[in-house]
């Protein structure tokens, strides 16, 4: 494991207990940990025990039972997570209000929820009310984030993102149904089999799109400049294939989907490959991260390693931590000239590599601008089988640039879709070309050779 990882999971362990890998992405993305939370402080019991008052006060036939102080003892372990780890200072009253809103919200819907479910609620809500990207997650949530992270999962192949109110498409996965389907990065899905979407949080809407490889969910989407419409998507068991290369000409294009936990080893086989096939006259490199929407932390870590000889690639700010990660791998291409293809689809784990190059000069960027998530996230296990997510950190590129707004390419290309020729990836061979030649090209931060 680069030391730089392990130096940021020793860091969380000793605050939180064990975190065992780390993963950001645009919709679902994390710091995977197993967490042995601790006893939980004065506060957090004190949460809890208003939390139950709240819920006599609500269910007259609610009574004290084993069971109940079990799902009391799982909101005090978040409740003081979000305390202790939470990336900026959090307001009790505040993280009580959502809670209780939740268990209200909840009994609307059904009056004689068990009492584990109210408290999964009211957890939820807390954690909804954070930002975006925190989440807790029920026993089918968590299994289904572990199998994400090993690049092999049930469902349509889709990475989305909610943030102010709509599903939004970040990419469809390349070779997915989703991708087949027509799905395009910027698509709100508004209804999954006439469900609306918007109510929900991103893990209730990530449950509704997933069934059983074999069936079937109709889709409304809504898209720039075009009226809303339905389309069917049967899901499927997605395996993502992370790497694919070839040669075009004399220069290596390296296709990476999304980073999972062969992304880097794959991709310096590829890098090696290219080399033995030319007889190492490869003149250059483009890697394209577009419609990536990330992964996990260690394998963008490892991604830049294979363009860099040393020096660092980003780092983590976190309430009162701050975490480098710094490149030892070596330069896989030899110092080759490269081109990094983006566009709003590129996020997360895409957007720290695209960004290290840049700032550190060793690669042009080409296409549009990236779709801006700026920040780090942890999982941790729970009681029975459940977990949460977190947002610990906030990440900057070498140059100090946070990525929350999004990354800017040096040379600005749009796509046309009415096109079959994908012009983007023209414009990046031409300029890798252009770099092996020699002569000067204008990127963002001046000219370069």
């Amino acid at each position: 494991m680069n030391s730089n990882v392990q130096g940021f999971l020793n860091l969380m362990g000793r605050r939180r207990g064990l975190v065992t890998s780390i993963v950001i992405g645009a919709a679902l993305g994390w710091v995977v940990g197993c967490v042995n939370a601790g006893y939980p402080a004065a506060d957090a019991r004190l949460a809890a025990d208003k939390l139950e008052k709240e819920i006599m006060a609500l269910r007259s036939d609610a009574a004290p039972t084993r069971a109940v102080g079990q799902d009391l003892r799982l909101f005090e372990r978040v409740f003081d997570l979000v305390k202790e780890d939470y990336v900026h200072p959090v307001d009790d009253n505040a993280l009580m209000a959502a809670a209780t809103e939740g268990l209200k919200n909840a009994l609307a819907e059904k009056a004689d929820l068990p009492h584990d479910q109210l408290v999964g609620a009211a957890t939820k809500a807390m954690l909804s009310s954070l930002d975006p990207y925190s989440e807790y997650m029920d026993r089918r949530a968590f299994q289904s984030l572990r199998e994400e992270t090993r690049g092999r999962f049930g469902g349509l192949g889709i990475e989305i993102t909610k943030r102010d109110g709509p599903l939004k498409v970040v990419s469809p996965i390349e070779g997915t149904p989703a991708e087949r389907a027509g799905l395009m990065p910027g698509d709100i899905i508004t209804h999954a089999d006439g469900t609306p979407i918007e109510p929900l949080s991103l893990v209730d809407a990530v449950e509704l799109l997933r069934g059983e490889p074999g069936t079937s969910v109709l889709l409304t989407i809504a898209r720039a400049n075009t009226s809303d419409f339905d389309v069917s998507v049967r899901r499927e068991l997605i395996h993502v294939v992370s790497v694919k290369s070839r040669l075009e000409g004399d220069v290596g294009y390296l296709r990476i989907s999304s980073f999972s936990e062969d992304t880097g080893a794959d991709l310096a086989d590829a890098i090696q490959k290219i080399r033995d096939e030319t007889q190492d006259k490869v003149q250059a490199f483009v890697l394209d991260l577009r419609n990536n929407p990330g992964g996990l932390l260690t394998q963008s870590v490892r991604v830049a390693d294979l363009f860099l000889d040393s020096g660092l690639v980003v780092y983590t700010k976190g309430r009162d931590h701050e975490q480098r990660f710094e490149s030892h791998g070596g330069d896989l291409t030899n110092e080759r000239p490269v081109v990094v293809l983006i566009n709003k689809g590129s996020a997360s784990a895409s957007e720290i590599v695209a960004g290290a190059l840049q700032d550190r000069r060793r690669a042009a960027l080409v296409g549009e601008k990236s779709f801006g998530k700026g920040s780090v996230q942890t999982i941790f296990d729970l009681p029975d089988r459940r977990g949460m997510k977190l947002t610990t950190a906030l990440y900057f590129t070498p140059g100090g640039h946070s990525v929350e707004g999004g990354i800017t390419p040096d040379v600005e290309i749009a796509d046309d879709p009415d096109t079959e020729e994908d012009e983007q990836l023209r414009r990046a061979l031409a300029l890798a070309v252009e770099l092996a030649g020699g002569p000067s090209v204008y990127w963002n931060s001046g000219a370069v050779q």
